[in-house]
């Protein structure tokens, strides 16, 4: 008899994930966009328009976790050029442990996330568990859009140029300082402390007005959200479902300096690290500066980082010109921190 194989916290890797969808498969009738690895979103044909269909979990942070369910779910709208508008929550909250102040500071949240975002809370479900342990959202985000604006992975073409907002690991960065702040004091500047639970809202994790902005500069291939295994995991992705390889000039990529202090001391790699607030986009070559530039106009950092060219697999060169296989990650790198 066969010993059972236990899987690591975290997302599921992306080879048994692709595994399983190929394994299981139900009637795709009206499904433009449906489940696979570098998907961000479903996409559902609903007469002159798409739907556009997404879920998504909080269940690494507690504080301010509505707003993180919100921003984490429209931001996997907004990358096939979507707009965000009707969001469905579960909440599960631990029992013996939750007062009605917990409650309501959760739908507050929510409601805050919402608003700016021009977004409807629209429904869900409340309860009181004793399944888990700690504060558990599950946010279902919906969408629309004219069929002529979908942007998907598979659109990114031979030769497009790639290009990075924000910096990578913000919110792996957040959810250190607001979860593990306390472990840190004394041992890192209170500036930088505080500079690094702001990240949240800025520079935000939020990418539905990366996307926004990006699709008004020019024609986009393709767009891709990194979030659990942070930007390498993204990349891999992106490859993937484009069927293309991925020549990243790693010197491009910015890892803000609070990032880096405290991944550098909790020994995380921010490649590896859950990156919401960065967004991934493909376009022409010929396109990317007026991107960039959109982008900038509007204070978003944003900068070329690498090429699609043919082949498979993502590659990296470093400030040497050295050509080599971008690292993988099985799991994302906060996922330790939580053990």
């Amino acid at each position: 008899m066969s010993q059972p194989i236990f899987l690591p916290a975290g997302k599921l890797p992306n080879d048994l994930l692709a595994q399983l969808l190929s394994r299981y498969r139900t009637p795709q009738e009206r499904i433009v966009l449906g489940p696979g690895v570098g998907r961000d979103a479903a996409v559902i044909e609903m007469g002159d328009r798409y739907l556009v269909a997404k879920t998504d979990p909080i269940t690494f942070a507690s504080d301010e976790i509505g707003w993180y369910l919100v921003n984490v779910n429209a931001n996997d709208i907004a990358t096939t050029g979507a707009v965000p508008r009707w969001l469905l929550c579960s909440a599960l909250f631990p029992e013996g442990k939750t007062a009605l102040d917990d409650v309501e500071r959760v739908f507050r949240q929510l409601c805050e996330a919402c608003l700016p975002l021009g977004i409807t809370l629209c429904g869900g479900h409340t309860e009181i568990s004793s399944s888990v342990k700690q504060t558990v959202l599950v946010g279902q985000m919906l969408g629309e859009l004219q069929p002529e604006a979908l942007v998907t992975p598979e659109g990114l073409r031979e030769g497009d140029a790639i290009l990075l907002t924000k910096g990578i690991a913000i919110e792996g960065t957040a959810l250190i300082a607001r979860e593990l702040g306390w472990q840190l004091e004394g041992l890192l500047p209170p500036d930088v402390l505080e500079r690094a639970t702001g990240f949240l809202r800025d520079p935000g994790i939020s990418v539905v007005g990366d996307a926004r902005i990006a699709a008004s500069a020019a024609r986009l291939h393709a767009m891709h959200d990194p979030t659990e295994g942070g930007l390498a995991t993204a990349l891999y992705e992106l490859a993937e479902a484009s069927g293309l390889a991925l020549e990243i000039d790693a010197s491009k990529v910015r890892v803000l300096p609070e990032t880096e202090l405290l991944c550098r001391h909790y020994g995380l790699d921010p490649w590896g690290t859950i990156a919401s607030g960065a967004l991934l986009i493909g376009c022409a070559s010929r396109d990317a500066p007026a991107v960039a530039e959109a982008l900038e106009r509007h204070g978003i950092w944003a900068a070329v980082i690498g090429r699609a060219w043919r082949g498979r697999g993502v590659w990296s060169r470093d400030e040497a010109g050295e050509r080599q296989a971008l690292p993988s990650f099985r799991r994302d790198e906060v996922a330790r921190l939580f053990e």
